[in-house]
C-alpha cells in the first residue's frame, strides 16, 4: 500500500510520446478517479480488481491511439474463476468496464503468497480486441491465445500476431491513500518500433536501447499519484531525450440510460415482462458496468408500444 501527500499530479490522462531522433513512439496513461469509480461500483475481491484495472489501463493506452470517432472494446474470456473481464473504451475518452467471476474459485487461487494473474484467473481462453467505427462500418477484431500470466504479456502476443508491430507493455494497479480513504489507481505503459523503411534503415538498435530503459520502470511508478507523466518519461529516457505531446482526458461514463433499459424491455412479449414485474410494482433492472439500478413500470412499456 502506498501512502501519499496531498499534491498530486494531474490524473486520468494518457499522454502519446516520442522519442527524440528514434524511430519509437508510445503512449503512457495515468488513471486515478475515473478507475476508483469503475471498480467501486462492484464488490470485486481484489485480484478481480486488479484484473479490470489492468483491462481499463489497456484499453486507455490503445484506444487513445485510434485516428476516428469510434470505440474500443478490450476482452478477455476463458473457463477459469473470471469468466470474462471486459472493458469498453471511446474516442471521447469515456471508459467503463466489468468482470463475470465465480468469487468461491477466485478465493481458492487467492490463498498462494502471490497475487494470481491473468491467466490464473482466466485459464484457458482468448485475448480479443474489437474496433467499431459505429452503425455503418464493419467492426474488426483481433482474437488470441491468453498465453503469460498478465493482460500486458496477451496485449503483446496480440500486436505480434495481429498487427507484426514490435510492442512491449506494463500495466500496474494498486490503491493508495490519498487525501480521505484509499482509492483504486492503475497505470500503463506502451512503446511500439516503427517499421524500418529506406529513408529510416534498421531500427533494431533503437528498440533495443529503448526496450532496457522501459524494463526499469516500476509498478510504484506508473501508479504514483505525485509523479507526473512528464517526470516519469524523463526520468526513463533522458538520456536520449524525450518528445510528450498533448495528453488525452480520460473518464468513467457509461452509456446506459432510462431510455436504454426500456427500449431494451420492449424486446420482450408482454407475457415475459409479467414474469418480471417485483413486489412494489415496477420491473428493475441494473447495469452490468456501472451497477445502476433502473425502475421501470410495465404501464410505461405498454403504453409506448400501443
Amino acid at each position: 500500500m502506498t501512502t501519499s501527500p496531498l499534491n498530486t499530479a494531474p490524473d486520468d490522462r494518457v499522454a502519446p510520446f516520442q522519442i527524440e531522433g528514434e524511430p519509437v513512439r508510445g503512449r503512457l496513461a495515468r488513471l486515478g478517479p475515473s478507475v476508483d469509480a469503475i471498480l467501486r461500483a462492484h464488490d470485486y475481491p481484489e485480484p478481480v480488481a486488479n484484473l479490470l484495472g489492468e483491462a481499463c489501463a489497456l484499453a486507455a493506452l490503445v484506444g487513445s491511439n485510434l485516428k476516428f470517432e469510434g470505440r474500443l472494446i478490450v476482452e478477455a474470456r476463458g473457463d477459469g474463476p473470471v469468466r470474462f473481464v471486459v472493458c469498453d473504451y471511446d474516442t471521447s475518452g469515456a471508459l467503463r468496464g466489468y468482470c463475470g467471476f465465480d468469487p468461491e474459485a477466485v478465493t481458492r487461487v487467492s490463498e498462494g503468497f502471490a497475487r494470481p494473474g491473468a491467466r490464473t484467473l482466466l485459464g484457458d481462453g482468448h485475448f480479443m480486441m474489437t474496433v467499431d467505427q459505429g452503425p455503418d462500418m464493419d467492426r474488426y477484431q483481433g482474437v488470441t491465445a491468453i498465453e503469460g500470466e498478465t493482460l500486458a504479456l496477451c496485449a503483446e502476443q496480440y500486436f505480434a500476431q495481429s498487427e507484426q508491430t514490435p510492442t512491449r507493455v506494463r500495466l500496474a494497479v494498486g490503491q493508495v491513500d490519498q487525501g480521505e480513504g484509499r482509492h483504486w489507481r492503475a497505470g500503463g505503459m506502451l512503446i511500439q518500433s516503427v517499421a524500418e523503411d529506406d529513408a529510416r534503415g534498421s531500427t533494431t538498435e533503437a528498440w533495443v536501447r529503448t526496450q532496457a530503459f522501459f524494463e526499469t520502470v516500476g509498478e510504484d511508478e506508473l501508479i504514483d499519484p505525485v509523479l507526473s507523466s512528464q517526470q516519469l518519461l524523463f526520468r526513463l529516457f533522458h538520456e536520449d531525450g524525450v518528445r510528450v505531446f498533448e495528453a488525452q482526458p480520460l473518464r468513467a461514463f457509461c452509456r446506459c440510460s432510462q431510455d436504454r433499459i426500456e427500449n431494451v424491455l420492449k424486446s420482450f412479449a408482454a407475457s415475459e415482462r409479467v414474469d418480471m414485474v417485483e413486489p412494489d410494482g415496477r420491473i428493475h433492472v441494473t447495469c452490468e458496468y456501472c451497477s445502476k439500478v433502473y425502475a421501470v413500470a410495465p404501464a410505461a412499456l405498454e403504453a409506448a408500444a400501443q
